[in-house]
């Protein structure tokens, strides 16, 4: 069914707007990402707070934390309380908690502060999109999201380099500090572009399910954290995964039987819905933990600094930048199911080039490889974000934005610690025999990480740089096992789309649930 152009439905200042919700999302992404290249100066004792090895950990957990188990909470008050309040307030509490972390005086009001940041985070993701949902007309949806998903990979990919250029000319806290005057110019254009908006029949607010809905989504984050950090054999870890499972679990159950559920779960019965939510899980969980790993190959194994390792995501953002925008013609030209099919096992063929890197590979390769990446991500994210959003009626858009968001940062997470635990159990085995010689406690340290043995090395002498070798090839032969790991939940994510994407002709695509027929058509959803 073709809508007339003369009834589009889109707000006049659609695209102005777009860019303003560009910018709120992107100083939140780059922020997930810039620290990463602080943590070797944060942890100094003169130039930044002596913070130990488990307290770095927790100043980026501490975000995640908040941020992956709020999520959802944030999507249904958008929808509540208005989107543009939302994400005003999300933005003002992410200025705060930045200032609070550039001048933090001890590691654990770091900590603490990044937390903070992580709440407002968790307002800012899903009402950027699900304003997206309701500025713009279903033919014009996909495009635009598009430039959205190409905002995330832009954040991702230029967050290594902004923050190794600042740390070359300024103190670790202007990492935090540069957020500060982008979400003041954020939080003025939202209030004069961004149109108010919510579910104009909310219903009773579902205070039980969002409460089983925080508890349980912290516990997996929590226990997916431990276990990447400490080993999944702990009760810390294994406890809490089960516990989250169980909770998350009564969710469900709880959801089906009320009126008014904060989450229809009936809408996972939707084919569309439930496949782009696995491939969108799928897919992070394989991008980031490759990622984990390939900060460590490049700072370490090759030396490179913050600023040029951070130089070589750009080939990343560039694939983004290009094809991310375009994917929405795509999917009109071949259907979703093509091009999100196409699209993981591009990321497939780009996480199994790393199997083929070593100590001495050229540099220009891993670039290629980061690029396939992006060309892969570029065609995944905003077909999949659009199936999810499509299937929703406008109204609901902040929970259909919460679901896509948080899949994404579990899977991210779990990516990380699952390809962590991977290298590190890989490491240690491989590295065993050439620490066997050391004192025990340099032993201990040098058979950690990879960087442990650097800062052994360094105390060594002569007998460093044998200690180094042995080091880099026990963490290169980790790397490959680790990327045996994410090419194989890559290609996973491609069978699910291959199987349950719809294609091109949308026959046989059931009708979203609650879905209007002037909002969210079956035919526009597969058009858009």
């Amino acid at each position: 069914m073709d809508v007339p152009a003369a009834e589009n439905t889109g707000h006049p200042r659609r695209w102005a707007i777009l860019g303003v919700l560009v910018i709120s999302l992107l100083v939140v992404v780059l922020d997930n990402t810039v620290l990463n290249v602080a943590m070797r100066t944060i942890a100094d004792p003169r130039a930044g707070l002596g913070a130990s090895q488990s307290q770095l950990e927790w100043a980026i957990n501490s975000y995640t934390l908040v941020f992956a188990g709020l999520l959802f909470t944030a999507g249904i008050l958008a929808d509540r309380l208005g989107r543009r309040l939302t994400l005003t307030v999300g933005l003002a509490l992410f200025g705060l908690a930045s200032l609070l972390s550039a001048y933090a005086q001890t590691a654990d009001q770091l900590i603490w502060a990044r937390a903070l940041m992580g709440l407002g985070a968790a307002a800012v993701m899903p009402a950027t999109l699900s304003i997206i949902a309701n500025v713009f007309d279903p033919r014009e949806r996909g495009r635009a999201i598009g430039v959205w998903a190409g905002a995330v990979g832009l954040g991702v990919a230029i967050g290594p380099i902004v923050g190794g250029l600042l740390l070359e000319h300024f103190w670790w806290g202007s990492v935090f500090l540069i957020n500060v005057p982008i979400v003041i110019a954020g939080v003025v254009l939202v209030l004069t572009l961004v149109p108010e908006s919510r579910d104009p029949k909310p219903g009773r607010i579902d205070i039980v399910g969002v409460l089983l809905s925080i508890v349980g989504l912290t516990l997996l984050t929590y226990g997916v954290i431990e276990g990447g950090e400490k080993g999944f054999g702990r009760v810390e870890s294994w406890g809490a995964l089960v516990v989250s499972v169980a909770v998350l679990a009564g969710f469900i159950v709880y959801e089906r039987s009320i009126e008014f559920p904060s989450l229809d779960v009936k809408l996972f019965a939707i084919r569309q819905f439930s496949a782009s939510v696995a491939a969108i899980g799928l897919v992070f969980f394989a991008a980031m933990g490759a990622m984990f790993f390939s900060a460590f190959y490049l700072q370490l194994v090759r030396g490179y600094g913050p600023l040029a390792s951070g130089a070589l995501f750009v080939p990343f953002a560039v694939a983004q930048m290009i094809f991310a925008p375009r994917s929405a013609a795509m999917v009109r030209r071949f259907g979703p199911k093509r091009v999100s099919t196409v699209g993981l096992l591009l990321v497939a063929a780009g996480l199994a080039g790393w199997l083929f890197i070593g100590e001495t590979t050229p540099i220009w390769v891993v670039g290629a490889l980061f690029f396939l990446m992006g060309v892969g991500m570029a065609n995944v994210m905003p077909p999949a974000t659009e199936a999810i959003m499509a299937v929703l009626p406008r109204e609901k858009a902040g929970v259909g934005s919460a679901v896509s968001n948080t899949i994404r940062q579990v899977g991210g997470a779990l990516g990380v610690a699952t390809l962590g635990a991977i290298i590190s159990s890989t490491y240690r085995d491989q590295v065993t025999d050439a620490t066997a010689g050391l004192p025990a406690a340099a032993r201990e340290v040098a058979r950690e990480s990879v960087a442990g043995a650097y800062g052994v090395a360094e105390q060594a002498g002569p007998a460093g740089q044998a200690l180094i070798g042995s080091a880099n090839d026990a963490f290169i032969s980790a790397m490959h096992y680790a990327s045996i790991g994410s090419t194989v939940f890559a290609l996973l994510g491609a069978l699910v789309a291959a199987i349950w994407l719809p294609g091109r002709r949308p026959a046989d695509a059931p009708t979203p649930t609650g879905a209007g027929p002037a909002e969210t058509p079956t035919a526009e959803l597969i058009e858009a």
